[in-house]
């Protein structure tokens, strides 16, 4: 039996949607809208996240 890996967490701060183009509102000469790019800040644009390790408790 192969061991299984759990599943990645989808992004919190963007919903699993890590990249949009937002539109500048001009056009370009071939007549197409001209768009940036925006990746999410907290994923870096991969659109999943690593678990957080849970807190040890230490002492008594």
């Amino acid at each position: 039996m192969m061991p299984q890996t759990p599943a990645p967490r989808v992004c919190s701060h963007c919903d699993g949607f890590p990249v949009v183009h937002i539109t500048t509102g001009s056009l370009t000469l071939d007549g197409k809208r001209r768009t940036l790019a925006a990746a999410c800040p907290d994923c870096k644009g991969t659109g999943t996240r690593t678990a957080r390790p849970a807190l040890a408790h230490a002492g008594k």
